[in-house]
């Protein structure tokens, strides 16, 4: 099963980062890092409204993010800063129930 944490971004420009672990040999091997949402802009958890959060998966909705993809900035982005609740903590938990991550 592979392990996500999410945490607060030192990348410039990015609110957050996701860091992906896999089990090889009893160990958490780090198997990819996503910087994602960009500083400076509402989201959903952040003020955004149900109008606004609406527009957002319209506009981001296409062929250029696959939102399929767990590892993916835009689904990060799409499920947890633009998920179904105000609160980033119950769209985490709600993302990693998705995608079946711990």
């Amino acid at each position: 099963m592979v392990k996500v944490v999410i945490k607060q971004s030192t990348t410039k420009g990015k609110k957050l980062t996701a860091i992906f672990y896999e089990k090889k040999d009893g160990k958490d091997k780090k198997i990819k890092t996503t910087s994602f949402g960009a500083k400076g802009y509402l989201d959903f958890t952040s003020g955004a409204t149900k109008e606004q959060r609406a527009r957002y998966i319209k506009r981001h909705t296409n062929a250029r993010e696959n939102h399929n993809d767990y590892k993916s900035a835009g689904s990060l982005a799409r499920f947890i800063l633009w998920g179904s609740s105000t609160s980033r903590s119950a769209n985490i938990r709600a993302y990693k129930k998705r995608f079946g991550l711990s």
